[in-house]
């Protein structure tokens, strides 16, 4: 790993390890007991800072009670969801809202929207837990990630773009439950990264999506990464 680079760990499905050269290490949508295409040779660092969860479904939640517990870490969400895992017995959380952003070590994490449905279900029944979101990470070595959840394609990612023009961006391209590589094209074409680091692709049948359709559709200037879970990505500012 390079001294100055953020490390970036597909773990499969959208769960995505954040690592800075500072040494803070976030996990978003951890899904791992129950995810078919989680590396099961990969073994989580002893210590998981923050957990940034951008709705409430199983493929997105499942994991961030045993995992805060054991690597105490501290659970970042909407408002209605962070109550709710704490409610799980999560002792740490910090409940936020669209538009806000807040300071997690070195890394500013801004809450943006996203397209998709967000109720979380357990063995009482179905709860709503807020909308769905997606995160800027702003790292204070000037390097800027967007991890999308899961979502269709909006217009306003034009403000994303606007307001925080990340340079590597995490998207779903596998298409029935959130956009393929159609919409995943526009928008790559509305957020103008660099890089992107597609995601909740091949993990179930219905998730056909794939990083070759997803470039042969967008500028060849842009690299998307035709990666596999337990791969890394190391981005410097």
């Amino acid at each position: 790993m390079s001294s100055n680079a953020t490390r970036i760990t597909w773990l499969g499905h959208s769960t995505m390890l954040i690592q800075t050269a500072k040494g803070t290490n976030i996990l978003i949508d951890p899904f791992i007991a129950q995810n078919p295409s989680y590396p099961k040779q990969f073994s989580l660092p002893p210590k998981i800072d923050y957990i940034l969860l951008s709705h409430g479904h199983g493929d997105h939640i499942s994991d961030a009670v045993p995992v805060a517990r054991e690597h105490g870490s501290t659970v970042v969400a909407i408002y209605e969801l962070a109550a709710y895992v704490g409610g799980k017995g999560v002792a740490n959380t910090i409940g936020m809202n669209l538009g806000g952003t807040v300071q997690l070590n070195d890394v500013a994490a801004t809450m943006v929207e996203a397209k998709h449905s967000s109720a979380a279900q357990d063995e009482n029944g179905m709860h709503e837990v807020g909308v769905a979101t997606g995160f800027v990470l702003t790292v204070e070595d000037g390097t800027v990630l967007y991890h999308s959840g899961d979502t269709a394609v909006f217009g306003d990612m034009a403000l994303i773009h606007e307001l925080y023009a990340p340079k590597v961006i995490m998207i779903p391209i596998g298409g029935h439950y959130t956009m393929g590589p159609k919409e995943a094209a526009l928008a790559v074409r509305l957020l103008a990264p660099q890089v992107v680091l597609p995601m909740h692709f091949g993990t179930f049948p219905p998730l056909k999506g794939t990083p070759d359709q997803l470039q042969a559709l967008i500028d060849p200037n842009v690299k998307v990464v035709n990666w596999k879970p337990g791969e890394v990505y190391e981005s410097t500012s």
